[in-house]
Formats: C-alpha cells, structure tokens, sequence
C-alpha cells in the first residue's frame, strides 16, 4: 500500500482589537489598513486540522470540517494550496531524494471546538490551521510571517492566527501583497494577566457575510475613507504603546472607540448592515456601569461582524467584571468548568447595575446563549492527535 503522509496541528482563535474592514483587493485579501489583535486560549477555542497526502488518494483534494464535506475549489483555498505545493516543490527540486509530496491529491480533516461562521473568528483559526498543518506535512522551513501572507489570501484575519499573544497585520502597499503580512508585537507571556468573556449572543450564520459586508461599504460609506487613512494610523499606535506598558485603561479605551467606529462604518453603508442587536447594546450598557461603579475602565467590549460581545479585563478586576457577569448568566452554559467554576459570582454588583440598567440585564438573561471565558494564549501547537488513521480514513 503508498504511504500515507500526515501532520496536524491545532490553530487559535484572534479577536482584533483594532479592526479590519475594507480590502484594497479582495482577490488577494488586501486590507485598506493595518489592525491589531489579541490571540485567545487554545483550551477554550481553537480548529484542530489533519492535513495528509498520499498517491494512493482519489485525484482531488479534499476537505472535511466537522464532519462536513466542503468545497475546496473556491479561489482562497485554491490559493493557499497553489502556494504551500509550491514551496514544497522548490524544496523537491533541490533535493531528489525528497518524496514528490506536492504531486500528491490532499486530504484534510479539521474540526472546531465552537460555532462555526457566528461571528467567532472561525474562518481565521480554520485557514491559520490549514496552512500551518500542510506547512508541516510538506516540512517547509518558512517562518510564521511568511505563512501569514499565505494564509491571509485563505481568510485576511487568519494571518493573525499563526502567532500568539499580541498580534499587528500590516496592510502594507505592494500590488502583489508580498509585505502584507503579520507579525507578533508582543507574547502572550509579557502580559498573560489579560482576560475576556464571550457572550454568544447567536450562534447563527451572519446575515451579511465579511466579505460582502467590506465590498459594500469600501464602495459607499462616507465614514471609511477617514476611518481608514487618519482614525486606524493613530489608534494603531495608541495600541501598541498601550500593550508594551500594560496600560489597561489605554487599552480598554481604545478597544472600545475602535469597535464604536467599525460599526459606525457598517451602519454608514448603503444599504445600512447591522451586526450588533439589542442584545450586544445591552452589553454595551452593562460594560458602561462596570466601568462606571470602578471609577475607570477595567472592562472593554469588542465586537467583529457579528453580535457576540468579547468584554477584555484583567485577571485582577475578574470578580467586578466576569463575576457580574456570572451573577446575571449563571444558569447559561459555559460556567461550568475550570474557568467557570473559579469564577467568584458578584451579586452585590448585579443588584446595582440592576437598578441603573435593568432592562439591559435582562436583554441579556433572555439573548445570551452561552459563555466563554478564555485569555490571551499561543500561536498553532504541532499535535500528534490525528484526524486521520494511518489507512487514510477520517478518525471523526
């Protein structure tokens, strides 16, 4: 029987603090500006991918995703095979006695460990796991940034994936995206006290994707342009300073008004496009009294292209921030567990925000479905765990 070739790898999740909204070209998923990121625990959230290859497979390439079929024939895909089977030639040419891995049909298994197209930075753990798995079964010597302009053309966030802690996606200004790329601006390590909870507010599929979302709003949205070439160039600096100096307040601040501005730039598109719901204002309006009760920002939202609230705190301010949230939330799913359970639920906090923003909490206690509570983590772990058995058949 041929042999059959495997590697798998586990990817993270990252949720942009500084967003990306608008492509320069939406061929090679070229941002009209630079954002920044935090990457979150891979205990909490991550997409775990085979990727395998063997002459013994039907001819073409493959993919299953959480048992799935899925079409692999759409030009991001294609784009980030063309490029890994490439590299691996060049590495073939070289050296004869390699075997002629890039010749070979792929066949790749991946499964994610939350909702998939919810808004929860799926498609980017996805693609970041796809080409770090195929990086490692070709066993390209490429660094992280050069698989992230790969993976970018997969999915414009996911470049962010391929690294941990704190993470800067230059937009760069090159026609063919050559230094459109990604880049660690700080580990998980120099400021692991960083916390978030997530409220799955609908773990439905988006009504309006990502992709058409920024198309529509690059071409009428008034607000881009200035939030593109002045708002995203400042607040980029604010930010990195902020992460270098641990500066929470900076941070939180800047979260927030950033998020505020994306938004503001979806609702300025025609037609208008509408990712937050009642449910993330009242979240919004919780946040607002944390900060308020504490005398300064210990708590931050975020949101992508979706309803579900990321609220960023630091592990010190848990009790005020994910406690309250748990004193409101604590019959959702998600508190159960090693995070959940250490969790402090702070009910003397409810009964005040309760009487300032009641209507707020029970937005909430009626539209949050489940709640994850995570930190910053590591960029993809290589994992001997496959999704793939040694005959080539789907362990899933």
């Amino acid at each position: 029987m041929a042999e059959i070739y495997r590697a798998s790898t586990t990817a993270p999740v990252n949720i942009a603090v500084i967003k990306y909204w608008g492509k320069r070209d939406p061929k090679l998923n070229l941002p009209t500006n630079s954002s920044l990121s935090v990457t979150l625990s891979q205990s909490d959230l991550r997409t775990h991918t085979t990727a395998s290859c063997s002459p013994s497979y039907p001819s073409s390439d493959s993919l299953l995703l959480n048992g799935s079929p899925q079409d692999v024939s759409g030009a991001r895909t294609q784009a980030c095979f063309r490029e890994l089977r490439s590299l691996r030639k060049q590495l073939e040419d070289a050296d004869s006695s390699l075997p002629k891995l890039s010749t070979f049909p792929l066949k790749i298994v991946s499964e994610n460990n939350f909702p998939t197209a919810a808004g929860l930075a799926s498609s980017a753990a996805g693609f970041a796991a796809l080409v770090r798995a195929i990086a490692n079964l070709y066993e390209l010597p490429s660094s992280p940034t050069e698989l992230s302009r790969i993976a970018r053309q997969g999915s414009g966030s996911a470049c962010r994936s391929l690294f941990g802690g704190y993470v800067r996606w230059e937009q760069g200004s090159t026609v063919d995206g050559s230094d459109s790329v990604a880049f660690q601006v700080a580990p998980a390590e120099h400021w692991p006290g960083m916390r978030a909870v997530i409220l799955v507010v609908s773990a439905a599929k988006k009504g309006v994707s990502s992709t058409t979302g920024m198309q529509t709003t690059v071409a009428t949205s008034s607000l881009f342009t200035a939030r593109a070439n002045e708002t995203v160039p400042r607040r980029m600096k604010e930010m990195q300073d902020a992460i270098k100096n641990k500066d929470f307040e900076t941070f939180g601040k800047t979260t927030m008004m950033d998020s505020n501005s994306f938004h503001a730039t979806c609702l300025d598109t025609y037609p208008p496009i509408f990712y937050l719901n009642d449910v993330s204002r009242a979240a919004i309006k919780v946040v607002e009294q944390i900060n308020k009760r504490a005398g300064k920002i210990i708590a931050a939202y975020t949101f992508d292209a979706g309803p579900n609230a990321v609220v960023y705190y630091e592990e010190q301010n848990e009790k005020e921030v994910a406690g309250l949230f748990k004193a409101m939330l604590g019959e959702n799913e998600g508190w159960k567990g090693v995070r959940g359970d250490g969790v402090q639920a702070n009910g003397e906090s409810l009964e005040e925000v309760n009487s300032e923003v009641g209507v707020a909490v029970g937005l909430l206690k009626e539209g949050v479905s489940r709640v994850i509570l995570t930190g910053v983590g590591e960029g993809p772990i290589r994992t001997e765990e496959s999704l793939i058995d040694e005959k080539g058949e789907p362990t899933l």
